[in-house]
């Protein structure tokens, strides 16, 4: 495999306000500039954010999202160096995560140097836009736009098989390559285990004989968070239960001061903990380490980075009935599926508690088939630009 490629990856969104998305882009741009090449972070700039990777993330100027925080409006026209910068480096290829603002300056980038443009769809954009423009006709033309973005790429990856319908389902008819997500975690031995979960203990303060319940992702409704707190609060009333229950929310979003007034209506305020926005995979780490169980019913998300992290700890998901997450599950097996109902959930949940062999051997199993390391997957991914390239060239060859 050649050595040559210049990518960029390019992406509205990027540390410190991290979501699955953006730790795709972080992962891909590592491991190519490690093992493949030189890639660059192309992602807006942050107020008090100093970046710290192994590698050159080109910040351009963006403003609040106000009507969905903590995200930020990118307003690339606003930085003469960044355009020069894109201006000069000879890329090889141009991958984009969104069909937005980074998108569209993929899409100049690819044009002005004559590269291919790879882009990933990762998210149900229909559903934010129902939330927000509140017409069905303004929807679907916002939904037919995206479409022809993605209509005007040389390659169209979706990291997972649901993800691939849920394009399709809105009228994109091109070829689909499945380019699968994978963790930046790596299995810790048993004394690291150990160090994070004392960490993890320090991070949470639960008691040592707490049966601790983790979700990690952004405070939002759409993630399915009310089913989770409506669940622990019916699983708190279940009388004999084997241990104490903690719920811990790391995270930010503009659901979250709702998510913590539902906590206490519930009954469940005192038993659970929001720690806000976790920076630095150190403490990510002990939160998984100090976990039980993985819960993120979202019905939202398409192929969730964070089932692959857990599952680095060898904890368990549990999934909601159906859902895209639900893909990669056997319930059972290497993770849980629950329906959609905040009783029957919590049922299952007053089980697993009480069978501590099922959850360990399903988390045993997890760690075999949830869990991908980004290394494999980037070696892949550079195989993958290498063909889009000599195919992009034949092609030209054939012209002339």
């Amino acid at each position: 495999m050649g050595t040559d490629l210049i990518v960029g990856q390019f992406n509205d969104s990027y540390k410190p306000i991290m979501d699955g998305v953006g730790v795709c882009v972080e992962n891909y741009t590592r491991w190519l500039n490690k093992k493949h090449g030189s890639a660059y972070a192309i992602v807006p700039h942050v107020p008090r954010y100093k970046d710290n990777d192994p590698f050159t993330v080109v910040r351009y100027p963006s403003l609040p999202l106000l009507i969905m925080p903590p995200y930020r409006l990118g307003i690339p026209w606003a930085s003469p160096p960044v355009g020069t910068f894109l201006t000069r480096t000879r890329f090889t290829m141009v991958h984009s995560h969104s069909p937005f603002v980074a998108g569209r300056m993929a899409q100049r980038t690819a044009l002005r140097h004559g590269t291919p443009h790879v882009t990933t769809f990762h998210t149900k954009y229909r559903e934010d836009a129902h939330r927000y423009l509140r017409s069905n006709r303004l929807v679907e033309i916002f939904i037919n736009r995206v479409v022809r973005f993605y209509d005007s790429c040389d390659a169209v990856w979706t990291p997972s098989e649901a993800t691939k319908a849920t394009l399709v389902d809105y009228g994109f008819r091109g070829e689909i390559t499945i380019a699968p997500n994978g963790s930046d975690l790596e299995h810790p031995t048993a004394q690291e285990y150990r160090t994070y979960r004392e960490k993890g203990a320090r991070i949470t303060g639960a008691p040592d004989d707490a049966f601790v319940f983790l979700f990690l992702g952004q405070h939002r409704w759409e993630k399915n968070v009310e089913l989770i707190i409506r669940t622990i609060g019916r699983l708190n009333e279940h009388e004999g239960l084997s241990s104490p229950i903690a719920l811990v929310f790391a995270g930010e979003g503009y659901a979250s001061e709702m998510m913590r007034r539902l906590a206490r209506r519930v009954g469940i305020g005192d038993r659970t903990k929001f720690l806000g926005r976790i920076v630095g995979r150190e403490r990510v780490k002990g939160l998984y380490a100090r976990a039980d169980l993985f819960f993120f019913p979202s019905i939202y998300d398409n192929a969730p980075l964070v089932m692959r992290e857990a599952a680095a700890f060898s904890v368990p998901a549990v999934v909601a009935e159906g859902s895209s997450a639900a893909e990669i599950i056997t319930d059972g097996k290497n993770g849980f599926t629950v329906p959609n109902d905040p009783d029957a959930a919590a049922a299952i949940l007053h089980r697993l508690m009480d069978d501590r062999d099922l959850i360990a051997r399903a988390g045993a199993d997890a760690a075999l088939t949830v869990y991908r390391g980004w290394e494999q997957i980037v070696d892949w991914v550079a195989g993958e630009y290498e063909r889009i390239i000599e195919t992009r060239r034949m092609r030209i060859r054939k012209r002339q």
